[in-house]
């Protein structure tokens, strides 16, 4: 739970001291890299920490996690320019790939199939802390000591989990390779890996951003990673160990859910991006009130969670997954109805039955997959859906910014006449514009106010049209029975079991 609570804090901590760090180092032209960079590098290594967990055993390659994120927050706390920070972010990154993935292929080797919720809810729950906590921890830090100090705290968090994992947590020798001989690591595989998950992920986070979706650097980009994508598929083909095997899409039950979490990814864009914006610009809330509206869902889901248990064993996992994605949609699809203003209470009500819905279906699903296969494949088929979520969330992000801002424009572009030449031209600027509206009308304001709540309604209706495609993914080829390999119903027989 710390080397997780490493990851969880780092993803949110440094968001609200990035005008500090601005202010310091410049480059406010790049710095949403120091968040890109760092999604990149999780995203990409997570197939590959997936598969040298099953090879080399999980303590190695969890501890090589912890090391190298350790060293990117302390390389980062001494940067120097923006560049150098992002690339140290890059190279925390490279840390987080193999905590998200291992710790959690770790909490299904130790403990039953009946006990996993518990552990996964704990687990859930550091990410929900991680959520309230982090980004009021980073503005203290930035506003009253510097924002290097949001990097140093990693260092004994880290070191304290790095000694509990090296003194209590062991793995039989006979787990480290299981077919005899020599390991072999398919490194061709991984480098094709890397860079067609690093092409597109940069093709979809800056694509519209640093340039036109359809100018020169995001075709080269798409271009690029398709034709990385082609070399890693015959590259994989032929290796004797490769990093994503293809029994990851050849199995009813892991192809499924991989794209059923990679609609999830896309869904929860529409409340961690849009509804941060809605609650400032539409409800005029501060940036602490808007975090609490979302926050509040990082509050139900590991309860959701921790009780699941109690559902999939009497419906099956698949239909208490159908069942939680299927509320999700029917939630998604009421934000639009939202009265205009309205109230705090209201956005924060639905997020609250998100949360809950969502607890429902991810979890359940994720237990299925580590379920399903032995100690030697789980560590590959957690990084897969884990993966997918990922790149799920990175499209969405970018399909789901096309879609707000064509909204919006489309708004700006009927406003009335009397007010048009004054209107800025994008969210962004939208946004801005509302935070000081002392400039504008109470007529432009208002207008203004509608143009962002119509929009932010359209992401909702784009998110519940991913939970539709979930709903389909599961309807089509989840088997009605999650099959459950020998090793994963009692913790008796697994590596590590009590």
């Amino acid at each position: 739970m710390l080397g997780m609570a490493l990851a969880a804090l780092d993803s949110t901590i440094i968001a609200t001291a990035v005008p500090q760090i601005v202010g310091d180092l410049g480059g406010f032209a790049v710095f949403s890299w120091l968040f890109s960079g760092y999604l990149l590098a999780v995203t990409v290594t997570l197939p590959v920490y997936g598969k040298l967990s099953d090879t080399f055993g999980r303590k190695p390659i969890l501890i090589t996690g912890i090391v190298l994120f350790l060293a990117g927050s302390l390389a980062c706390a001494a940067a120097w320019n923006m560049a150098s920070l992002i690339a140290f972010r890059v190279l925390q990154g490279l840390g987080g790939g193999a905590l998200q993935g291992t710790v959690q292929t770790i909490a299904a080797d130790l403990y039953p199939m009946k006990e996993r919720p518990k552990i996964q809810a704990r687990l859930s729950g550091v990410w929900a802390t991680s959520a309230v906590a982090g980004p009021a921890l980073g503005g203290l830090l930035a506003a009253y000591a510097d924002w290097r100090w949001i990097f140093l705290v990693n260092l004994p968090v880290g070191v304290v989990a790095l000694w509990l994992i090296g003194r209590h947590f062991t793995e039989p020798q006979r787990t480290a390779h299981h077919g005899g001989g020599r390991p072999r690591v398919d490194w061709p595989g991984a480098l094709a890996i890397f860079a067609c998950g690093g092409l597109l992920l940069t093709a979809l986070v800056q694509g519209g951003v640093a340039w036109a979706w359809l100018s020169t650097p995001s075709l080269l980009l798409f271009t690029g990673s398709a034709v990385c994508g082609a070399a890693t598929v015959l590259i994989e083909r032929r290796a004797a160990e490769p990093i994503i095997p293809g029994w990851v899409w050849r199995r009813r039950t892991i192809s499924a859910v991989n794209l059923a979490l990679g609609a999830l990814g896309l869904l929860m864009v529409a409340p961690t991006v849009f509804l941060p914006t809605y609650a400032q610009s539409v409800l005029g809330l501060g940036p602490i009130a808007a975090g609490f509206v979302l926050s509040v869902m990082t509050l139900s889901w590991p309860v959701s969670a921790a009780l699941s248990s109690h559902v999939y064993n009497r419906i099956g996992i698949r239909n208490c997954a159908l069942l939680g994605i299927g509320a999700a949609g029917l939630i998604l699809l009421a934000f639009p109805l939202l009265p205009y203003p309205g109230a705090a209470w209201q956005p924060a009500l639905i997020m609250l039955a998100l949360g809950a819905a969502l607890g429902l279906f991810q979890l359940p699903l994720i237990i299925g997959v580590q379920s399903s296969v032995g100690y030697a494949e789980r560590g590959t088929a957690t990084a897969s859906i884990l993966f997918c979520r990922q790149v799920g969330q990175s499209v969405g992000a970018a399909l789901f910014g096309a879609v707000a801002n064509t909204t919006l424009n489309d708004r700006l572009a009927h406003a009335p006449a009397d007010i048009r030449p004054g209107l800025p031209g994008d969210l962004d600027a939208v946004s801005h514009a509302l935070e000081h509206s002392g400039a504008l009308t109470a007529h432009a304001t208002d207008y203004l106010r509608r143009a962002v709540a119509g929009t932010v309604g359209h992401v909702y209706l784009g998110a519940a049209t991913a939970a539709a495609l979930a709903v389909l993914a599961l309807l089509l080829l989840a088997p009605r029975r999650f099959p459950v390999h020998a090793d994963a119903r009692t913790a008796e027989t697994e590596p590590g079991g009590r």
